[in-house]
């Protein structure tokens, strides 16, 4: 199992019909391959006004009726369209504005955003595509892309595509941050060893050799310094019991053609999977030097690449990074009282925190729970960058939704704070918050 889950297992979470990545309302896919497949679909519509506050005394507020349409089609597991985007029609703000809000549609990339999911094949068959949202994406062993959020920047919406393949020993996921532009695009090809040596072993990737590699372009999103790194990994699952699986791993990984910027990794992880219960664990100790460090494109990456939290500002390529030591990880909990077995749960926990030898702290973390039979959503995530440090970065949002008449019509509220890139390379800060009523036929 180890980080193979990562890619469609995760990602199927976002086809589950839901508008946002920690909503979980929309009828269940089938667990396994084998169960008969159906058609599904979701309508969906919410309105509500949208404020757009700034803060520290940067920029004029605005108002927006927000309109949100949701049209999701799924059969079985290996076929699902998600269609629908926020439209933001101006009540109030500077002269001149425009009907819409511009920096929702100001570039192609921004229309992506149409295509809220997309899925070909499945993590069981021998291919498959996915094109989407990346909420929270972690590229395999995870130690160049991981936990990344491509729309953190919130004037920048486009869609991702992400491919998987296995041909006997080989597995490779390949993906790409922004299908209509030239962003962030990479890559791991995965070697089951056993396979090469011994044959086709009853237990697949149990001993493993991977090689990634990710560049950013740098040009759609506004532009940013480009980067390339790359990152060799051991993998190796150790213990294997009923629903339970515990792995050691160990990697490099560094800068082509900087021989100064490397470092390296290893760790533990473990993985458990219950008719109630979804536990995943992790603990790495990483070695920094020359400016390269584990997670480079993670959760931070979208505001980072134009302004790096910390002391010295400036875009995180050229950022400079101590040498030194630090200590990650990471644990996702899902929990269901009831043994749903599905994508719905009474609770779900994701959180990423590193703490480094020089005084550094990063976390980052949501969680979502359903209470009084799945009537009420409550949903929180936060992010702190650099803490310990000046120049820290701190985010965070909260949603809530409460259905009623049957649940077909619900209530929500959402707010938290944002950060804008501006034309100086330097970030905004601003907050939102809206109250609404949306309509579906999820019950």
């Amino acid at each position: 199992m180890h980080e193979r889950r990562s890619c469609l297992a995760a990602l199927l979470l976002l086809l589950s019909g839901a508008s946002r990545a920690d909503e979980v309302e929309a009828p269940a896919l089938p667990a396994e391959l084998g169960e008969e497949a159906r058609w599904t679909n979701l309508l969906r519509v919410e309105a509500m006004p949208w404020a757009l506050m700034p803060r520290g005394g940067a920029g004029t507020e605005e108002g927006f009726l927000q309109i949100e349409p949701t049209f999701v089609i799924e059969y079985g597991a290996e076929f699902g369209v998600n269609l629908g985007a926020p439209v933001r029609l101006r009540l109030c703000g500077p002269d001149g504005g425009g009907v819409f809000r511009r920096e929702d549609w100001d570039s192609l990339s921004d229309w992506g955003q149409l295509v809220r999911s997309l899925k070909l094949g499945s993590d069981n068959a021998p291919w498959a595509l996915w094109f989407g949202e990346l909420e929270s994406y972690t590229l395999l062993t995870g130690h160049l892309v991981r936990r990344y959020a491509h729309r953190a920047n919130p004037d920048y919406h486009p869609v991702a595509g992400v491919v998987t393949g296995s041909l006997g020993p080989v597995y490779v996921e390949a993906f790409s941050s922004d299908m209509l532009g030239a962003r962030l695009m990479g890559a791991e090809v995965e070697l089951d060893v056993e396979h090469v040596l011994f044959g086709k072993p009853e237990q697949r990737s149990r001993y493993t050799l991977s090689v990634s590699a990710v560049h950013d372009w740098g040009r759609a999103g506004g532009r940013a310094p480009p980067v390339t790194l790359a990152h060799l990994d051991a993998v190796a699952v150790f213990w294997v019991r009923p629903a339970f699986e515990a792995h050691a791993f160990a990697g490099w990984g560094g800068k082509p053609g900087d021989s100064d910027a490397w470092g390296v990794v290893a760790g533990l992880g473990m993985e458990s999977i219950t008719q109630t219960v979804d536990l995943w664990l992790r603990l790495e100790a990483r070695r920094q030097h020359g400016g390269f460090r584990q997670g480079f494109f993670g959760v931070d990456y979208e505001l980072a690449r134009f302004q790096a939290a910390g002391p010295d500002g400036g875009p995180l390529a050229d950022a400079p990074f101590p040498h030194g030591y630090s200590v990650f990880g990471e644990a996702e909990v899902g929990w269901d009282a009831v043994q749903y077995g599905g994508l719905r749960k009474h609770l779900k926990l994701s959180l990423g925190a590193e703490a480094f030898s020089w005084g550094r702290v990063d976390v980052d973390g949501r969680v979502a729970v359903q209470l009084f039979e799945r009537a009420l959503d409550l949903s929180l995530k936060g992010l702190v960058v650099g803490a310990g440090k000046p120049g820290a970065r701190y985010l965070g949002a909260a949603e809530v939704r409460w259905r009623f008449l049957g649940g077909k019509l619900y209530a929500m509220g959402t707010g938290g704070t944002l950060l804008f890139p501006t034309s100086a390379g330097t970030l905004r800060p601003g907050a939102f918050a809206s109250v609404g009523l949306g309509v579906d036929n999820a019950r």
